[in-house]
């Protein structure tokens, strides 16, 4: 093993996988390093879902290497599973327990959990420890999947559309649980639909389409490689708005100075968002 795969927490090398006719995953490769936020971006059916349940030993590969935590997930020992926690889209605690029991039950599946009433706390549900889970809101009810995908103290935690539903608020919300998470050094695998989300809490990020990674990097070197130019905005003498879409900004905006003799009525230039690359990259520019 090279000194650079052991910073990894993930090292996927090929991954396929297909089903029937269809190829969900074609040659995928990727690198986690320990530590980090990781997003996976991509629309349905990109193969997002696919890889995280063959990272999470879920799901049996067709061919390329994958190590998790140093393992094979394909051949993850019950100690090895105790090391990785995951959150699905769909939510898995019994609805009749209270938010206490359900924790402490869980809690008892792993050889060296977190102490329940900490994990409580942590995801912010004290208040509702003795509440039946049918009581709680739709975001306690997300942050109490949390409590679980982290009550056996994972190094790894793969998060599945964790805040589909949600409104801005809780979705903030829930975004300074994951800040907490990794920066108590949780390795996390984010797979989201959106991309504000996805920048507001990636180190770096790989967007899917097709089966196949078309980019990789941190949000902001994302932007800049993929995007193309950008736009200059500003409001004529005689009260008509102007855009301009240019690969050379900073000469418009000096032209417009000399032509205005200074101050630009109007003047906004845009650079291209991560919304704006991602929508090029797979495909989907005229979606907006």
């Amino acid at each position: 093993m090279t000194a650079h795969a052991k910073e990894l927490a993930v090292d996927v090398r090929g991954l396929r996988k297909q089903y029937g006719d269809v190829t969900a995953v074609d040659g995928i490769d990727l690198g986690i390093r320990k530590g980090e936020v990781f997003g996976l971006l991509g629309p349905n059916g990109a193969g997002k879902s696919t890889t995280v349940e063959i990272l999470q030993g879920n799901r049996d590969r067709d061919a390329g290497e994958v190590s998790v935590l140093g393992s094979d997930p394909a051949h993850g020992t019950r100690a090895w599973r105790s090391r990785v926690g995951i959150v699905w889209q769909d939510e898995s605690a019994p609805a009749e327990l209270t938010v206490g029991e359900t924790v402490r039950h869980f809690a008892r599946y792993y050889p060296r959990p977190r102490d329940p009433g900490e994990v409580i706390g942590l995801v912010g549900l004290e208040a509702k420890e003795n509440s039946r889970i049918k009581a709680l809101s739709g975001g306690q009810r997300r942050r109490l999947d949390v409590a679980l995908g982290v009550i056996g103290d994972p190094e790894l935690l793969l998060l599945d559309e964790p805040t589909t539903g949600f409104d801005p608020a809780a979705r903030r919300q829930f975004w300074d649980l994951i800040r907490k998470l990794a920066d108590e050094g949780t390795t996390i695998l984010l797979t989201t639909h959106y991309l504000e989300e996805a920048e507001a809490l990636a180190h770096r990020l790989a967007i899917i389409s097709r089966g196949q990674v078309v980019a990789e990097g941190e949000p902001t070197a994302l932007r800049q490689r993929h995007g193309t130019g950008a736009t200059v905005e500003w409001i004529e003498p005689d009260g008509v708005p102007r855009t301009e879409h240019t690969d050379t900004p900073t000469r418009t905006v000096a032209e417009l100075m000399r032509r205005f003799d200074g101050e630009i009525p109007g003047l906004r230039v845009g650079r291209p968002t991560l919304e704006d690359v991602y929508l090029r990259l797979t495909g989907q520019e005229d979606a907006r």
